[in-house]
């Protein structure tokens, strides 16, 4: 970096989950081209405070307004601002003094700041697939609108972003999104009947926090990379296919007009995309560790288990219908994991509460931005009424 280059001003929305937390290790290795200016998190006011004294931001937000005053309380000594609640997050997208979002909020919770940064015209590292599968078309919109680029950190959709670099002119035939399987790969449902939250928890491949790890045990995740993908690539439907790839060394895959695949290959690691959208349109040096492809001597593919892992057909489904089915899925899919997480209902009773719900709740083709938040709270409360909660 030269010398009268300025440091790229970072604001990480979901500063203390797995995201978040990985996020600052990049930034802490490279803390000549980047730094932090704003830390958010809902409740984990303790790692908040630990980062917050470590990188100095100008603000930081605690989305729970009860760990206000423990947090203002443990900066009241820096020049660090604290604010709290749901509202001080918008508006904290909405400040000037950042040049990069990293969206890592999780599920739909991460909309609204989203939304704000983009109208700012901000640069979007987004990490929170939620924010496209519930209103895709209205942020993608927006986007244009407001010159806002969007930079996937999905590790599949980072990769298929990576092989677009380009390849402007190109048009895209399809994407291969890989899915490792997540840890019941081949198991049958007189196996996951069974499964405990500490079962499904335990990833293969990935180091990822609990939410994720769940969608990727119910191959959910996947689906909603699909949605993800339509949105971010302008895709339709039956140009957006998913393979098994156990190993996950390919990331994800691009096959153009002319037949050509296009790859983009690296360990499991999510710092990786991570710096790659911190650092685009660079690629900044680092020493972590390399493929060597003879510890991979075989990279195997395989048809998902559709018949087994239901919930990517749901997910599928909604893809295909567009409208406010998506956002019904996704926010169904949210209570219910929450409720598995809990140990509330069993891993095979989260797919049936997804169906439930998205049979339940009234399509609607085009909805407003409106529509979606009252779709949502609809999924929500009669998913949570199914369950008994």
């Amino acid at each position: 970096m030269a010398e009268n280059e300025q440091k790229k001003r970072i604001a990480i929305f979901g500063s203390t989950g797995s995201i978040g937390t990985q996020a600052l290790d990049v930034i802490r290795a490279n803390a000549q081209m980047l730094e932090v200016e704003i830390l958010t998190a809902q409740t984990n006011a303790p790692l908040l405070i630990k980062q917050a004294l470590e990188f100095s931001p100008n603000a930081i937000v605690i989305g729970d307004e009860t760990k206000y005053n423990e947090v203002k309380e443990a900066l009241a000594t820096t020049s660090i601002k604290v604010f709290c609640g749901e509202k001080a997050l918008e508006e904290a997208a909405d400040f000037d003094t950042y040049d990069v979002m990293l969206g890592a909020i999780v599920g739909f919770a991460g909309l609204k700041p989203t939304l704000r940064a983009i109208k700012k015209g901000k640069v979007i590292a987004l990490a929170n697939k939620e924010t496209l599968v519930v209103a895709g078309d209205i942020v993608m919109q927006t986007a244009l609108e407001n010159r806002a680029p969007i930079i996937p950190v999905d590790s599949e959709h980072s990769a298929i972003f990576q092989c677009l670099v380009g390849e402007s002119r190109n048009p895209i035939e399809k994407i291969i999104l890989t899915a490792s399987g997540g840890p019941f790969l081949g198991k049958k449902p007189n196996f996951l009947v069974n499964v405990k939250r500490d079962h499904a928890l335990q990833h293969p491949n990935w180091n990822m926090g609990a939410k994720i790890s769940i969608d990727s045990a119910t191959l959910m995740n996947k689906g909603l990379e699909m949605i993800e993908a339509k949105w971010l690539f302008n895709l339709q439907p039956h140009q957006i296919e998913v393979v098994v790839h156990p190993q996950s060394i390919i990331h994800s895959m691009v096959q153009f007009e002319d037949g050509s695949v296009k790859a983009q290959m690296g360990l499991p690691d999510m710092k990786l995309p991570i710096q790659y959208a911190l650092g685009f349109p660079e690629r900044i040096k680092n020493d972590y560790p390399r493929l060597n492809f003879r510890k991979y001597p075989s990279l195997t593919f395989e048809e998902p288990d559709y018949k087994t892992f239901r919930t990517l057909g749901l997910a599928i489904e909604a893809l295909k219908a567009g409208g406010n089915k998506a956002c019904v899925l996704n926010a169904a899919n949210e209570i219910a994991v929450w409720a598995f997480l809990k140990n509330r209902i069993g891993f095979l009773d989260i797919t049936a509460v997804v169906e439930q719900t998205m049979e339940a709740i009234p399509f609607i083709a085009k909805p407003t931005l409106d529509e979606y938040f009252e779709s949502d709270g609809e999924a929500r409360n009669f998913a949570a009424s199914v369950m008994k909660m």
